[in-house]
């Protein structure tokens, strides 16, 4: 990321950001800054609320510029192309001016009137204020044991602990956001680095409401990718359960040729032809299980070195920003 002269146009703070990614939410701007207005109004606080498009396929961006036209302090950034929902909220925070920063999705679930009780934590001085979604009836059962299983493995693996029911949904100090946009690794868990983060912190309960418009963009196989990046981004643990994996099934197979060799001198043989298959059939799919993991690590590691921007801006609502080139690729 080239760095601009911070003498130049350096933006003037904010007592709140309010920073929302939104990928296909054109039923829902309009109505998540409407919510957020009838929110932040009451609180006497100077304020702004970002609206990162991730290359939405709809009206998600003219229904962005149609906000900020109504009210300059909803402002949008555009990616050339869906990089990810994390990206988008990276996108959001690169440009963020608030001394406190609130992460929220934009369909309404995360309820904007949960904000003055994460500020009035912030400023009895947690530096982070998680929030936990309550289970309800709502939550399908597979959402609620997923969720579980995927967060007490990744504690395990990783030793950053992560309660379940715990999302992007959470108040960040400025200097929290600060340390966090120096990272500059790719794969993102934001979950996971701001609990690495440390810094005191607190946690608020909410009960998730339903969406407003629009059908969730979380599909089985995005949220096991999801999962599976949160865990290798942080933990080579799978790496050591490979050669814990690779030490058992040679285990195993050397028992099987001391069982070959025993039946061979004492006569008791047997054609074995089906256990003999069993047996390769099953290193063979260990074997290519862990070339997979091996695989993916180093994939990591050759999109590491590339240095390749993890994300490009195709346009601003903020004109002087849209014509600063080298804000663009971060």
């Amino acid at each position: 990321m080239n760095h601009t002269d911070p003498s130049r146009d350096t933006p003037e703070p904010v007592d709140l950001s309010i920073v929302i990614p939104a990928y296909n939410e054109e039923g829902n701007v309009a109505a998540i800054c409407s919510a957020l207005r009838s929110v932040l109004e009451p609180m006497g606080l100077s304020w702004e609320i970002i609206l990162s498009d991730d290359g939405s396929r709809d009206g998600t961006w003219e229904a962005i510029k149609q906000s900020h036209a109504a009210d300059p302090r909803v402002v949008g950034v555009r990616l050339s192309r869906n990089f990810g929902h994390q990206y988008a909220l990276l996108a959001g925070l690169h440009r963020a001016r608030g001394t406190a920063v609130i992460t929220m999705d934009g369909d309404l679930q995360h309820p904007p009137d949960l904000i003055p009780e994460l500020f009035k934590e912030w400023r009895g001085g947690a530096k982070i204020v998680h929030t936990v979604r309550l289970d309800t009836i709502k939550v399908g059962w597979f959402k609620r044991m997923s969720s579980r299983l995927f967060y007490r493995v990744y504690s395990l693996l990783s030793g950053v602990e992560i309660k379940a029911g715990m999302a992007d949904f959470r108040l960040m100090d400025r200097r929290v956001v600060d340390d966090l946009l120096s990272f500059r690794e790719e794969g993102l868990f934001l979950r996971g680095l701001v609990q690495w983060i440390g810094y005191p912190s607190s946690v608020v309960s909410f009960h998730v409401r339903e969406r407003h418009s629009g059908q969730t963009k979380y599909t089985l196989r995005k949220m096991l990718r999801f999962a599976w990046a949160g865990i290798s981004s942080f933990s080579i643990e799978p790496l050591r359960l490979g050669l814990t994996l690779g030490l058992l099934t040679s285990a195993l197979a050397f028992a099987g040729m001391l069982h070959a060799l025993y039946s061979y001198f004492f006569g008791d043989v047997v054609a074995g032809w089906a256990s003999a298959v069993s047996i390769n059939a099953f290193l063979f799919g260990v074997l290519f299980i862990l070339v997979g993991i091996i695989g993916d690590y180093l994939g990591r590691i050759l999109q590491e070195v590339k240095s390749r921007p993890r994300y490009l801006v195709s346009e601003e609502t903020d004109s002087q920003a849209d014509r600063t080139r080298d804000r663009r690729a971060y």
